[in-house]
């Protein structure tokens, strides 16, 4: 197992500068972000412009990797993949095709990115649509030796009542995507505030689970008493403010990562457990995102052998 984290959290800064101090402060891979330049969420960050990659630029990418002892986990690119407007949709499938043509030139053996939801469909009418539209991404994957990675983010923000924006944030899910051909990458954070064991159901799956993010949350039981399960109502101004609970950096929330890690190794896993910072207290600024990998990095590293 290799201890990475997600470079989506340092948006403004090159490759190179994240590389150099992700190995100067002790992690082994990067988790690298891929959305255009310019895209449809404000935290997107693209460190490989995947549109115009080339044989060139995986030989420079390599080399700076090589350079610092790291390697790349998977390529990053969530995005609605069953988005409500077909153009945009068909626009989503071709960079994901780009991410994958990419991760062949690099020998990266992932890409991560989520089934998404529309939002004006039942769930049902939903699967259908993606049994429709993703098994042509799997196999163009499968292709080129790429497996393609499902984070488990409920990615509530993208329904306007705040439900489920990802069909793939419960076990009963996982199951039916895995039919599909994708895989999981999982993450225990979201599971944590639907109620749902992050070890119970990670323990049956980790043979679908090549690489795992790790995220924390914080459940605030009397604002949950408040908003109810499903959040604020009335006062929310922000579609992710569901004001009970919060991301953190792993170890300052109510994940037990001793549990999660050792359940990992004890299924064989041997990939790389993937930092995903989005934690509002340590974010802000380029300083505090760095004080919270290292936090991170401090609440991990000892549970990892080798």
């Amino acid at each position: 197992m290799k201890l990475g984290f997600l470079t989506a959290c340092l948006p403004q800064l090159p490759l190179a500068q994240i590389a150099a101090w992700a190995a100067e402060h002790g992690y082994e891979a990067l988790e690298v972000a891929t959305w255009p330049s310019t895209g449809s969420r404000d935290f997107e960050a693209s460190h490989i412009d995947v549109a115009s990659f080339d044989k060139g630029d995986a030989e420079r990418i390599r080399a700076l990797f090589d350079e610092h002892g790291l390697e790349i986990s998977a390529l990053a690119y969530y995005e609605n993949n069953l988005h409500p407007h077909e153009r945009r949709r068909l626009q989503i499938a071709d960079h994901v095709r780009r991410n994958v043509d990419a991760a062949q030139l690099l020998g990266v053996p992932y890409v991560g990115t989520f089934i998404g939801r529309d939002p004006g469909l039942s769930v049902k009418d939903n699967i259908a649509l993606a049994e429709r539209v993703l098994p042509p991404l799997v196999e163009y994957a499968g292709e080129r030796g790429v497996k393609i990675i499902i984070e488990n983010c409920v990615m509530e923000g993208w329904h306007p009542d705040g439900y489920p924006g990802n069909l793939a944030y419960a076990p009963e899910l996982w199951e039916w995507m895995f039919s599909l051909g994708f895989y999981l990458n999982y993450d225990p954070s979201h599971l944590l505030w639907l109620g749902i064991d992050p070890i119970e159901a990670l323990r049956p799956y980790v043979d679908r689970i090549p690489h795992a993010q790790a995220k924390d949350a914080q459940i605030d039981q009397r604002a949950r008493a408040r908003y109810g399960f499903f959040g604020k109502s009335l006062s929310r101004e922000n579609p992710w403010d569901v004001g009970w609970w919060r991301y953190r950096v792993p170890g300052l929330g109510d994940v037990d990562w001793r549990a999660v890690v050792d359940t990992l190794y004890e299924g064989g896993f041997t990939g790389t457990l993937s930092v995903e910072h989005e934690d509002p207290v340590w974010g802000g600024d380029e300083t505090r995102v760095k004080q919270g990998l290292e936090i991170a990095h401090r609440t991990l590293r000892p549970l990892i052998v080798g």
